[in-house]
């Protein structure tokens, strides 16, 4: 798995401030007066719509004009405030098609500045923040916004910053111009904390968005008190990752989905292969004392490997499931143990049948069993070069699917699944569903 985000960070390289496309706005009167009022409702809905935004416009304003003295070119600003959905503040120029920036990007107060040049003022935009509920809903986010900010935008995207009631931070990323009723996504702020692009967040800072790690600690009812916090990354399914460093020496990556809910808990000896896995403790430390379990472990359930390297797989609460490669080149094969330390490990080739794939070992150690289940029926020519769980049969036993070295077609072998046991074999010349190279 990967870290995504940094694609989209890497857009706004380029990607020009919006609010500072209105800092030539000319300075606009303390009060709404009604003449600018009337104006406003007079002009404003046409360059609205000009400016590429699906507004009914419910209250609008005239904010300034300017023009240019050396290329004559003339400049009015409009508020708009839509009977539904976002506000916005529309750049009408004489010789540009009007350009729409939300009350967000217009409120947003300029890097090294006191105020923002030309904010929404109409008592339909007084709270632009809430107009992002709807978009958020839809994008999958369980942000409620306390405070936002515009960053910055593309030709083809927005990108706001929020921050959450919950302390988490997170950078929307919307249409250009920011229609409420177009797809969005939301990303993690802390993706963004280590990143060398021109997204920051600084609404809220990284020690409050990494608490999360701690509620995620206490969910996972490990014991863990945590003395240091990392974020790993994410996936594109919107999972994200979490460190934590222990007190007691011990550390934990958690993962969590879309809306933050914490899903599983990986032991750091364990999350080698979870996007780097962990830095905070001493994982290879802590590997080696897990590869001395899982010795111990396979010896007592009757397979002597004395366990070089590992890696888990997904497991339910009470069950320790994972693929061991033993040392000097001996077969390996799937552990599957519960919390008292009892359990079975099947050879990569039976593996398949109990539901788990070796990826660590090679095909051979595989091959050599399977090719063994062929000798309990007579077919002593096959020695086996690959295989594939082809299916189940109506009455639940399990069909594996095996390739011969000779190039002559291969078999299906039929198991019970508990135990894991082969109880028919059926040539692919007469057996449906084969599909190995050379079986078909």
């Amino acid at each position: 798995m990967r870290p995504i985000g940094i694609g989209v960070a890497a857009a706004l390289l380029l990607a020009a401030l919006a609010p500072a496309a209105v800092l030539s706005a000319p300075k606009k009167a303390p009060e709404i007066s009604e003449e600018s009022r009337k104006t406003g409702m007079a002009e404003a809905p046409a360059a609205a719509q000009a400016a590429g935004v699906a507004c009914q416009v419910a209250d609008a304003r005239l904010i300034g004009k300017s023009a240019d003295k050396k290329t004559k070119v003339s400049t009015s600003f409009y508020e708009v405030d839509c009977a539904q959905g976002m506000g916005y503040v529309i750049q009408a120029a004489s010789d540009a098609t009007p350009v729409a920036f939300s009350c967000i990007e217009a409120n947003t107060i300029p890097e090294g500045g006191k105020e923002a040049p030309a904010p929404c003022k109409l008592p339909g935009n007084a709270d632009p923040k809430a107009d992002l509920a709807p978009l958020l809903t839809a994008a999958g986010s369980t942000c409620t916004p306390t405070q936002v900010r515009g960053i910055g935008r593309s030709k083809t995207s927005t990108y706001v910053e929020l921050a959450c009631q919950d302390g988490s931070g997170q950078v929307l990323v919307a249409s250009a111009p920011l229609d409420t009723t177009k797809p969005a996504t939301t990303q993690n702020c802390l993706m963004f904390d280590d990143a060398t692009t021109n997204i920051k967040c600084t609404l809220t800072d990284r020690a409050a968005r990494l608490s999360v790690v701690d509620r995620y600690a206490t969910e996972s009812k490990n014991n863990c008190a945590v003395k240091d916090r990392r974020f790993v990354g994410a996936t594109r399914d919107g999972a994200s990752f979490f460190e934590a460093a222990c007190q007691d020496g011990k550390g934990y990556i958690f993962k969590s989905d879309n809306r933050g809910a914490l899903t599983q808990t990986i032991e750091c000896a364990k999350a080698m292969g979870v996007l780097g896995g962990c830095t905070l403790t001493d994982a290879r430390e802590a590997a080696t004392e897990q590869a001395g379990l899982y010795t111990r472990l396979a010896k007592a359930s009757g397979v002597n490997c004395d366990v070089e390297k590992y890696a888990a797989f997904p497991a339910p609460p009470g069950k320790d499931i994972v693929e061991l490669v033993c040392k000097g080149g001996a077969p390996g094969g799937v552990g599957v143990f519960d919390s008292t330390g009892k359990g079975v490990v099947y050879d990569c080739g039976h593996s398949l049948v109990a539901g788990f794939k070796c990826g660590l070992n090679s095909q051979t150690s595989a091959s050599a069993a399977l090719t063994a289940d062929l000798r309990k029926f007579d077919q002593k020519t096959c020695v086996v070069k690959d295989s594939r769980l082809a299916g189940k049969t109506p009455k639940g036993t399990l069909l594996l699917e095996v390739s011969c070295t000779d190039g002559y077609k291969g078999y299906m072998i039929e198991y019970t699944a508990t135990p894991v046991n082969a109880v028919a074999a059926t040539s692919c010349a007469f057996a449906a569903g084969c599909k190995l190279p050379g079986n078909t």
